[in-house]
């Protein structure tokens, strides 16, 4: 999963550029009107987009993410140190030195800077004058690190323990496309599935015995909880909080619609969650009770993404 996250291939690189013309074509976000009050004969009051000012980023080994990030602080008017996974430092340094080359020299060159040393972090935790918002993105651990050690305010983005619930009306053959490109699609992303839950009834059924059989052809193993342990004789995982970031993941059979938002409210990591069925009123429930940052009705986790939700990138969740 590593390696599959640093890879930087011609597709990938194609993507990147689309996504970066993406920001460039909208509309310039900063200075924008948000409202406008006259509380008082001649004096008004007026709300405004404005920039943050500096941003610490401090991301995992995906490359990519530089490319990202660096194009939606340039259009939004903000200041950038990042500080990248140490495994994707060349590429880092060649992304940073394209990036600040073609930056106008009345912004600056030194509006994005990178940090190589790991040391630096220390140091730059220490300057909440000057530094005005740390997103950290990576592990629950690193998150709680970073904000443990510094005054400046922490916006953390960490695990993606992502869920798809089959409901005992979905149709199947839905749900094995939406499975299969949730989980094989692109198993090392934050978005993947990690755990499938599926309604009680649907055990031992012709559709998810289907299922089970194409996800075990395209290479992922299967752990169940406690039911599907015991029912469908699969290894027993030791954790639901758990993102397998591979061609694994966890399953488990659940009573009805409630026990599945219990769960995932429990074990998730408030990432992107997903519901298929062709009950609306079922749908409903999901969407409202969800309490993720993503919250999908009949397709797959990989749609939350910034430039999918024709956002042009994202910094985090």
């Amino acid at each position: 999963s590593l390696v599959a996250r640093m890879t930087l291939k011609a597709g990938k690189i194609t993507s990147l550029a689309e996504s970066i013309r993406a920001i460039a074509d909208m509309e310039d976000p900063i200075s924008h009107t948000l409202k406008k009050t006259e509380v008082a004969k001649d004096l008004v009051f007026e709300k405004m987009y404005c920039p943050l000012g500096v941003l610490l980023i401090i991301f995992e080994s995906r490359p990519d993410a530089l490319v990202q990030i660096a194009a939606l602080a340039i259009r939004s008017g903000n200041g950038l140190l990042l500080k990248g996974g140490k495994e994707a430092m060349r590429s880092n340094t060649i992304l940073h030195k394209v990036i600040t080359s073609v930056i106008p020299d009345g912004v600056g060159k030194r509006l994005i800077g990178l940090v190589k040393s790991k040391d630096e972090i220390a140091d730059l935790l220490k300057l909440d004058d000057v530094i005005d918002l740390v997103i950290p993105r990576g592990s629950n651990r690193l998150v709680s690190q970073i904000k443990a050690a510094t005054k400046i305010p922490v916006l953390g983005h960490a695990d993606g323990i992502c869920h798809v619930y089959i409901d005992k009306s979905a149709d199947m053959d839905m749900a094995k496309r939406i499975v299969l490109d949730a989980k094989v699609d692109y198993p090392a992303a934050c978005n993947a599935m990690e755990t499938l839950l599926v309604h009680k009834d649907l055990n031992k059924t012709e559709g998810l015995d289907d299922l089970l059989m194409e996800l075990a052809k395209e290479g992922v193993v299967i752990y169940g909880g406690p039911v599907a342990h015991d029912t469908l004789k699969v290894p027993k995982v030791d954790s639901f909080h758990h993102e397998y970031s591979s061609m694994a993941c966890t399953l488990e059979f659940v009573d009805d619609i409630q026990s599945a938002i219990d769960h995932i409210n429990r074990y998730g990591s408030a990432h992107t969650d997903c519901i298929i069925t062709t009950d609306k009123k079922s749908a409903d429930t999901f969407l409202q009770q969800v309490d993720s940052a993503a919250v999908f009705h009949n397709a797959s986790t990989r749609f939350c993404d910034g430039t999918r939700f024709g956002l042009g990138a994202e910094v985090g969740i």
